[in-house]
């Protein structure tokens, strides 16, 4: 799949709303995480937007007499949003043979639960890359109070 609007063309903005995600990331409901980017610069950070609802198939089992998203959704949609990043960093379109890998993650700390009617702003900074390796710091926030953290690492992939 070719997108007409590619990350070298003046149209590709420094927001990108729920089409152009769909373009970027090869999740679909019910783990798409990442609702719209509200800004990012390649190279250097994105900050994201997940609107978290009632109706998110988790909160069925998690837990039914207090919802509370899961802290490994919370680390999914910081990597996604991380992906998003790598992929404008690296000037890519994902297609159905590309892909960044979650590899591995420290430090994570979770502070607050995440509740029905939150907004997850979803940070992340890339700090480095090394040998095919990207490194991002990551902080999830909700009314401008850390919610979660880590330090995480994605790797591009090929598959045939």
């Amino acid at each position: 799949m070719t997108d007409p609007r590619a990350p070298g063309d003046k149209t590709f903005g420094k927001t990108l709303d729920i089409n152009d995600v769909l373009r970027q990331l090869p999740h679909r409901y019910p783990f798409l995480l990442v609702d719209r980017v509200l800004e990012y610069e390649p190279g250097k950070s994105i900050r994201a937007l997940k609107n978290v609802t009632y109706n998110e198939h988790f909160f069925a089992g998690h837990f039914p007499h207090r919802p509370v998203m899961p802290g490994v959704m919370v680390i999914e949609a910081l990597a996604q949003a991380a992906g998003i990043l790598a992929f404008r960093t690296a000037n890519i379109v994902p297609n159905e043979n590309t892909r960044f890998y979650f590899v591995g993650i420290d430090k994570a700390r979770f502070r607050k639960p995440v509740e029905p009617g939150d907004q997850l702003i979803l940070k992340a900074t890339l700090e480095r890359q090394v040998r095919g390796i990207w490194r991002f710091a990551t902080v999830a926030e909700v009314d401008g109070k850390e919610v979660a953290s880590a330090e995480m690492m994605v790797a591009p992939g090929v598959t045939e």
